[in-house]
Order: structure tokens, then sequence, then C-alpha cells
């Protein structure tokens, strides 16, 4: 299951998935654009980037920029089933 984290000013989605039994998140990120997404996913808490497609290296910079000051939140919203049910929605 993936949940809703933010949505940057850009346009960029970003959802991440439930914590695994080994700890990981997937963090999954997606941009509209023209004909289609750009799409990244990055895997904590390793930051391990895949399938990176239509962002640059700059665009993956910023991103894990900002994944790395929202980490945290991240990690703790990925164990209780994301912001929504987090925050009593």
């Amino acid at each position: 299951m993936m949940y809703g984290y933010m949505t940057l000013p850009d346009e960029t989605g970003i959802a991440h998935s439930e914590m695994k039994p080994d700890g990981s998140v997937k963090v999954y990120f997606e941009k509209p654009v023209e004909g289609g997404f750009h799409s990244a996913t990055c895997y904590l808490p390793d930051y391990r980037w895949e399938g990176i497609d239509g962002f640059s290296e700059s665009d993956v910079r910023r991103l894990e920029v900002i994944l790395k000051n929202n980490a945290h939140l991240i990690m703790e919203f990925s164990q209780e089933g994301g912001f929504d049910n987090a925050a009593g929605y």
C-alpha cells in the first residue's frame, strides 16, 4: 500500500509505503509532464535510488534533500498507516 505524503509546488507528488519487515520504506516521486510523468523511487533508510525516469541528476539531488529533511516523518508515518491515519483523520 502507498500513502500520499505531500505535493511540491512543481506538482511532484511524494508517496511512501508501509514499513517492510526489514525496516525499509519505499518512497515514490512522480511529476506530471506533457505526455506522461517523470518518476523515481528511493528506499529508506539506505537512500537507494532506482527507476529514475525523466528526472535529471540535479532534480534527484533536490528530491534527496527534501527526503532527508522529511525521512524521520516518513519513517514514522510508514508505521502508522500514513499521515492521515497518524493524524487521526
